[in-house]
């Protein structure tokens, strides 16, 4: 796994393993985004820190916005926001099982 410009990057037969085990047994998109979303909590450390926008903060868990869409529930003090985890810029080093965020970046097609 190697870094470029704040994004991993993982070998792409190890992202097609990781689609493949996320959506195994999916039969629509509502199912894939739970896969995901199941896959993500088990592998991703959290809570980690990261920038979004210039701002410090801490990413303290995942969720599913009423569209299906993984966001970051991500916090600064007393404030919270979601962001959208194709979004989510990943801080260095990354978080162990970042490479997770990767292929769903990839299974959604966001490259």
């Amino acid at each position: 796994m190697r870094t470029n410009g704040g994004r991993l990057r993982v070998e792409r037969g190890e992202l097609e393993e990781m689609i493949e085990a996320a959506t195994v047994d999916c039969y629509n998109e509502s199912e894939q985004a739970t896969g995901w979303l199941t896959m993500l909590e088990e592998h991703l450390a959290l809570p980690f820190e990261t920038t979004v926008l210039g701002v410090r903060v801490v990413v303290k868990k995942l969720d599913l916005d009423p569209r299906d869409n993984i966001v970051a529930i991500c916090v600064r003090g007393r404030a919270k926001q979601a962001v959208p985890l194709l979004e989510l810029p990943l801080p260095r080093p990354a978080p162990h099982g970042a490479s997770w965020i990767e292929a769903y970046r990839r299974f959604c097609g966001d490259r």
